[in-house]
């Protein structure tokens, strides 16, 4: 359509639009949602499943999925590093010094602290349920 018919077009469908029963322009009410009587619904309110159960753990002071960070333990035999597991071994990695690059890996059994074999930090593993 060339501009002058599209020009031609729209001169003549304004009358018409003009002429128009009011009853066609009419705009309904808009909705209104529970967001506009209440604000706006916060976290703890519009979860569901897993993440309610999570939010509720840490409400209460619980860290079921190790959401946190973990607790800093001086690694000394008064006060072992503590490795939650839901096995009864895990493998640890131990950083021994603070600028080192290299990682010394070791298994930690249920029972008995372990020793770091390079810096002689101790760890001890603990049983972890999960909250499902």
């Amino acid at each position: 359509m060339t501009s002058w018919r599209l020009c031609q077009f729209l001169y003549r469908a304004v009358p018409r639009t003009a002429a128009a029963p009011r009853s066609m322009y009419l705009i309904s009410r808009p909705v209104y949602r529970a967001m506009s009587a209440g604000g706006i619904p916060t976290d703890e309110e519009q979860a569901t499943g897993l993440e309610r159960k999570t939010l509720e753990a840490l409400k209460k002071g619980l860290d079921p999925y190790s959401i946190l960070k973990p607790k800093s333990y001086a690694g000394t035999k008064e006060d072992p590093h503590i490795v939650p597991s839901i096995n009864t071994k895990r493998l640890v990695g131990c950083i021994c010094e603070e600028d080192n690059s290299a990682i010394i890996w070791f298994w930690v059994h249920e029972g008995p602290m372990h020793r770091c074999p390079s810096c002689g930090a101790h760890y001890k593993l603990v049983h972890h349920e999960l909250p499902h």
